[in-house]
């Protein structure tokens, strides 16, 4: 038995939940977020409690028991208080802007690169260097910073490139000259 599918999510005050054939719907403050409930798990809603439940006894359900409550734990969060990444840009010449729901950085190729922000997510810059992504959806965070870190990830000599504002770096030590 999970350990993490066998906890309650509590749900706020101010988060409308509705459970209808196989999709669970999540509203609050910040947007409405769906999910389709996968076969061998059920969703049971009671006041403002949600409980996760194994149909049957197969692996399969074992897997997708944890990974449903996980995902609705983030649905309530998400749709309460905006999950958010930031993002730093270190290198001489680096730099963001955001025009029009299109991300430009300038990050030593010899052309911007261009991204378009998705729907559900607000992309600020500060100081043309630091980044701040934000959104309900965590999946859709994580994911829009992570490709956003390919374009230059960081290198170990310089550390030079784009890296989380908590990630560290382990640094090398160059060449040794004699």
């Amino acid at each position: 038995m999970s350990r993490v599918g066998k906890l309650p999510i509590i749900v706020p005050p101010n988060v409308n939940i509705t459970l209808e054939d196989g999709k669970i719907t999540v509203k609050g403050p910040n947007g409405s977020l769906d999910l389709v409930i996968p076969d061998g798990v059920s969703v049971k809603l009671s006041e403002n409690i949600i409980t996760c439940e194994k149909t049957e006894e197969s692996i399969s359900a074992r897997e997708k028991f944890g990974l449903l409550r996980a995902l609705l734990s983030n649905m309530v969060k998400g749709v309460r208080i905006k999950f958010e990444k930031k993002l730093q840009m270190i290198g001489v010449g680096y730099k963001a802007q955001v025009q029009n729901k299109q991300l430009t950085l300038n990050v030593g190729y010899s052309h911007p690169i261009s991204f378009t922000i998705p729907e559900n997510l607000e992309v600020s810059v500060e100081a043309n260097t630091n980044l701040t992504i934000k959104g309900a959806d965590k999946e859709s965070v994580g994911l829009f910073a992570a490709k956003i870190r390919a374009t230059r990830p960081p290198e170990p000599y310089k550390g030079k490139g784009i890296r989380y504002t908590n990630e560290v770096v382990l640094r090398k030590a160059g060449k040794s000259g004699k």
